[in-house]
């Protein structure tokens, strides 16, 4: 197996690995917010003429995977071709059979991969099945992309988490509120339209109780069409959400999921059984603490997840480290010292952010990156 981050692979060779991984990390862009549990990955099927006769991507968990994708498209075709691939290709059977055997049943002579992947089923096999068959194996070439694009797949897979977005829309001064307990409308339509577009690509979205006490919320998908469900998340550990919540009049756009703690579920029957009767889901942490809450999802397929507020949420996230991505929403407008603050107190500056993106949406200023970057 080689790594082009150690050999010196010729320059046009890694030219035109390049095209065709970008071309592969494109169809790879399809899957997201649709594949959960699985990965998204795309792939291509490429002859030494620099001719596509097959590519594809994996739409859906119990499809076809990408690799089969473009491997029926090519046909005999693929003989003898170079496969493109985001994510190293499956050597088990879970509800499709293995890549790996599908490849040299192809007669692929080389495969170019960005990134291993760390599913503890998979994790370097399929590259050493292929390198025992006399296939070359390639990897490393847009792996930071791959990475990124995965994110909430590997966030699962390395942490036990979802993969987590904190989301807030702001004052130019830093402030989410007029003042506690109120409801403040600060974005314009062009803004709230990039959020609504953002809940398409996540599993879930995620309120604290207060939020859903004030602003009473319906964490719907609007003006944008969503082909999944969309798990609505309500950290609460003394079980304060109202049974009459508008959240689950919206029971038909996904579940509403409770996270709370054992203690209150024992002390809070009643309310227990009224939110159920309503509904929800409510499910217990073992331990205390927001990251606990969190790795509870990831039996419920969720691997993304926007916080969206509030204020006291947004904190607990940060103190805890589990805040992979910042996403602000900043209105031209001052509240003064008597708002709530985003991040009171934190060492926290948009500057920081990795990879970080501008953009205006009408009068309102979208500011969003990584904390981290990729391992």
């Amino acid at each position: 197996m080689r790594d082009i981050g150690s050999l010196g692979v010729e320059g046009w060779q890694l030219e035109v690995d390049s095209v065709w991984m970008r071309r592969a990390l494109a169809l790879a862009e399809r899957g997201v917010g649709r594949t959960t549990p699985n990965p998204v990955v795309g792939a291509c099927v490429v002859t030494d003429e620099g001719i596509v006769v097959g590519q594809g991507a994996h739409e859906r968990a119990g499809e076809p995977h990408a690799e089969v994708h473009a491997l029926l498209a090519a046909g005999t075709r693929a003989r003898g071709a170079t496969l493109y691939c985001t994510l190293e290709p499956c050597s088990h059977t879970g509800r499709t059979g293995p890549c790996t055997e599908r490849i040299l049943a192809a007669g692929i002579r080389r495969v170019v991969a960005a990134v291993e992947d760390p599913d503890p089923r998979v994790s370097g096999r399929g590259f050493a099945f292929l390198r025992a068959h006399d296939v070359e194996v390639v990897t490393g070439m847009g792996r930071e992309a791959a990475e990124r694009l995965n994110a909430p797949f590997f966030t699962v897979k390395r942490l036990g988490r979802p993969f987590v977005v904190l989301k807030a829309a702001t004052s130019l001064d830093g402030r989410l509120a007029a003042r506690p307990g109120e409801r403040t409308a600060l974005t314009s339509g062009p803004a709230n339209r990039y959020v609504q577009y953002g809940r398409c690509r996540v599993d879930a979205i995620a309120v604290g109780s207060g939020t859903v006490l004030v602003d009473d919320p319906l964490l719907t998908v609007r003006e944008i069409y969503r082909e999944r469900p969309l798990a609505r998340v309500v950290f609460d550990r003394r079980l304060r959400t109202p049974p009459a919540a508008r959240l689950f009049s919206t029971l038909a756009s996904g579940p509403v999921i409770i996270l709370t703690s054992p203690d209150s579920l024992d002390v809070n029957r009643d309310r227990a059984r009224a939110l159920e009767g309503a509904g929800a889901t409510i499910v217990a942490a073992s331990e205390a603490g927001l990251a606990p809450m969190l790795r509870t999802l990831v039996a419920r397929d969720i691997q993304s997840i926007v916080i969206e507020g509030g204020a006291a949420v947004h904190a607990a996230a940060w103190d805890e480290g589990v805040a992979d991505c910042v996403q602000l929403l900043i209105a031209p407008r001052v509240i003064g010292s008597g708002g709530v603050p985003f991040l009171d107190g934190r060492h926290f500056s948009p500057a920081t952010l990795v990879d970080r993106r501008v953009e205006a949406r009408g009068p309102d200023v979208i500011i969003e990156g990584y904390v981290h970057r990729p391992d």
